[in-house]
């Protein structure tokens, strides 16, 4: 059986701006009340798509939400119609208003965690959105990724949709951002990394400045939904002190694709422990375990989070090797862009370099793979993924047409209170549902 790890990536929305609402994300906050530009910031996604697409790899686009989330301004008491709403709460609460508009569902490595079918004890490949309960910018996301999922995936046949575990702290859920499959091939049975920040439920370290957005007890119950046996499974627990040094997720510390793990020295708790389970379950499943750990001698966790250096995509050519794809700001680091030539002239699994400018992404925290929803499917199970969001030519050419004609190319925090942003982007997603034939997905459809 034939089957490829398809990338999903998020399309930036309309409202693209830098409001600085993710407190222990570094970028984000820092870069407080820039002026954005959603235009280029959906153009530089558009082309790194499209790009990884011509190599041949396979590639879709992750529908943005529509905000300001109306309903949310509603139910929180600003009353009237849509304008009423709109100008109500950038008077009395333009905090709440910068929330309801941000356009972080960029983050598509958020959106979910899935397990493939190879996993799985139905053998039908499971989708769970992720709560995203930490921060209520985004705690307001998942009920449309649900309807926004099932729309990309809709064969019920191949494709199980659950529901975001209960929005309380206690089951605190990152999604995809803090877990990792490991397999020899993409059809072959895997063991899957989930990676939490602390226990909900019992004593355990946990970081003293930024906050564990992601529990052990939401790890273990997307396991169980998703029907993961023991042998399929390793919990790890982040280094709380890197949490406190701005890496809010593992995505931002480690990367994995197949059998490989490329990691920070300092990423997991009781890292030896962790690799060497693993290793051995790994082996148990007839695949050898790479780990390439990055000395803090050659790249501090400061310059891995100023640079994401390992928010990046490993993705696996045809002869066996790895590209690293990795933005601008790697080469514009001189410990990181040393150690990306030391690893590619290394002779290890990881040979190739990609470099991409997504400045705008970087500036609002995240890079390469906080974009990305990566998705192993068979053959069979790609074929019944919905045509329409897999990149090509076309879509690529319709798609910059689109962002040209419905995005602006200046957005200030100002701008939020303008009503006619929120109609402008009803406009545009109203069009992009029928380009991606997705259906009413959105509120203001339903």
């Amino acid at each position: 059986m034939k089957a490829f790890e398809a990338n999903f990536d998020g399309l930036v929305g309309p409202t693209h701006n830098y409001s600085g609402l993710s407190f222990g994300n570094v970028a984000s906050t820092s870069n407080l009340k820039q002026a954005s530009n959603p235009r280029l910031a959906a153009k530089q996604g558009l082309l790194k798509m499209k790009a990884l697409a011509d190599l041949g790899f396979k590639q879709g686009v992750f529908a943005p939400q529509a905000r300001p989330s109306i309903k949310t301004l509603r139910g929180l008491g600003f009353t009237g119609k849509d304008a009423d709403v709109i100008r109500q709460a950038a008077k009395e609460a333009p905090a709440i208003l910068a929330n309801v508009s941000s356009a972080s569902c960029m983050w598509t490595a958020n959106a979910a965690t899935v397990s493939p079918s190879a996993d799985t004890q139905d053998g039908c490949l499971h989708f769970t959105a992720a709560n995203l309960n930490n921060k209520f910018h985004r705690s307001i996301e998942h009920p449309t990724t649900s309807r926004i999922l099932r729309a990309m995936f809709p064969d019920e046949y191949y494709f199980i949709h659950h529901d975001a575990l209960p929005a309380v702290a206690a089951f605190g859920d990152e999604g995809a951002a803090n877990h990792t499959r490991f397999c020899a091939e993409y059809d072959s049975p895997g063991v899957e990394l989930f990676v939490y920040g602390k226990k909900a439920f019992s004593a355990g370290v946990e970081p003293q400045k930024y906050p564990a957005r992601h529990t052990l007890e939401a790890c273990e119950a997307v396991a169980r939904l998703h029907g993961l046996d023991e042998g399929s499974v390793v919990y790890a627990q982040q280094n709380p002190e890197v949490i406190d040094l701005g890496v809010f997720h593992n995505d931002v510390i480690s990367v994995g694709n197949r059998n490989v793990l490329f990691h920070h020295q300092e990423s997991f708790l009781d890292q030896a422990n962790v690799l060497a389970e693993l290793k051995r379950k790994l082996a148990a499943k007839g695949a050898d375990f790479i780990a390439i750990e990055v000395p803090t001698a050659k790249v501090s966790v400061l310059d891995a989070v100023k640079s994401y250096l390992f928010n990046s995509q490993l993705l696996s050519k045809a002869d066996g090797k790895m590209i690293i794809v990795v933005p601008e700001e790697c080469r514009n680091n001189a410990a990181v862009s040393a150690y990306l030539d030391e690893l590619i002239s290394s002779g290890g699994p990881i040979n190739e370099v990609k470099i991409f400018d997504l400045k705008q992404s970087m500036q609002n925290g995240g890079g390469p793979a906080c974009l990305r929803l990566r998705v192993a499917l068979t053959e069979a199970e790609l074929a019944a993924v919905n045509p329409a969001i897999m990149m090509n030519d076309r879509l690529f050419d319709t798609l910059n047409t689109w962002v040209d004609k419905h995005y602006r190319d200046q957005l200030a925090e100002a701008d939020l209170a303008d009503p006619s942003l929120y109609e402008e982007c009803k406009t545009a997603l109203d069009e992009l549902t029928q380009i991606l034939k997705l259906g009413s997905v959105y509120p203001f459809q339903r």
